[in-house]
């Protein structure tokens, strides 16, 4: 196991390696300058070059890129323009409360998602199937975003049952139930798609697994139509269906960006988006270089679990 570790490991170094690259050039091709931002009233042309000259980004692109990347093998990933920080002590601080909301939107996403595909590859053609693939297509078609303002105007504006943004209550709260109910809406918004998606996928694969033979031997031999589902098919369909929710984490995590600025959750999505509109270009190549070393370690993870459910697949 811990070869086949090692391997997903070294092959996610190009992908990150690729990943730094695209982000650079992204920031470095967006209309706008920093120094510009910086300034704000004061940006003369002459102060302008005094800041670019002071940040290095009167170089050539490749220059600040391997000056970026010799920090970035040291563990140093620059400095806020804009909050004048160091940028990794703030994406550490913003994807504290962004793991949070992942995390638990993925569990949610998982359990639904599990038991909706089961349910429906069991009742096929019935009326529970019927049902199910309704709301999972009108969960897939509906806009993260507009489905979270649609949320709030709900539960927080009409019927006022919960709080409509942030992460604790500003006047007492702070506690775990305070910081659950400031989830409910978020976490919920957040894993509504992927809920869907995994269902559609876990119906599949329980369909082709109800139809393998030694899930007739062992109705045959009399086992409990739970024990067939849950034991043999359900463990089978399983194998399939985890490389499905790994992706779906990293949907999650990119998702997050939409619901962090809905909700106004303090989270390494809502940072991204001021730093974007404040050209904040290390906060940005920070920020999303983090999120992506996430995803791979998400990705990495669920190959693992896949590898434990099925050892065939370490060769």
């Amino acid at each position: 196991m811990a070869g086949y570790i090692g391997k997903r490991l070294l092959a996610a170094i190009p992908v990150l390696f690729g990943l730094s690259i695209i982000v650079f050039l992204i920031m470095a091709l967006i209309p706008g300058d920093p120094a510009t931002a910086i300034l704000g009233s004061f940006a003369t042309p002459e102060n302008v070059a005094r800041i670019n000259r002071d940040l290095g980004l009167d170089r050539p692109l490749h220059e600040q890129y391997l000056v970026w990347v010799g920090n970035l093998m040291q563990g140093d990933l620059g400095r806020s323009f804009r909050l004048n920080r160091p940028v990794l002590d703030e994406v550490l601080e913003r994807f504290g409360a962004t793991l949070i909301l992942a995390s638990v939107s993925l569990v949610l996403c998982s359990i639904f998602g599990l038991l909706a595909g089961i349910v429906s590859a069991v009742r096929q053609f019935g009326w529970a199937d019927r049902l199910i693939t309704l709301f999972v297509l009108i969960g897939i078609s509906i806009p993260s975003f507009w489905l979270g303002l649609l949320m709030i105007l709900i539960f927080a504006v009409q019927w006022r049952v919960l709080p409509a943004s942030g992460m604790y209550a500003v006047y007492g709260g702070g506690d775990f139930w305070d910081l659950l109910r400031h989830l409910i809406l978020p976490a919920t918004t957040l894993a509504v798609v992927a809920t869907g998606v995994i269902a559609r996928l876990t119906r599949a694969a329980m369909l082709e697994v109800l139809r393998q033979d030694y899930v007739r031997t062992a109705r045959a031999k009399g086992l409990s139509e739970r024990k067939v589902i849950y034991k043999h098919a359900f463990k089978s369909a399983l194998v399939s269906v985890v490389p499905v929710i790994g992706i779906q984490a990293g949907f999650v995590l990119g998702g997050a960006v939409y619901i962090e600025t809905v909700f106004q959750w303090p989270g390494i999505g809502a940072m991204l988006v001021n730093a974007i509109s404040t050209r904040d270009i290390l906060l940005v190549q920070g920020g999303v270089l983090v999120v992506a070393a996430s995803y791979v370690l998400f990705n990495l993870l669920a190959d693992v679990v896949q590898a434990l459910l099925d050892p065939r697949l370490k060769s």
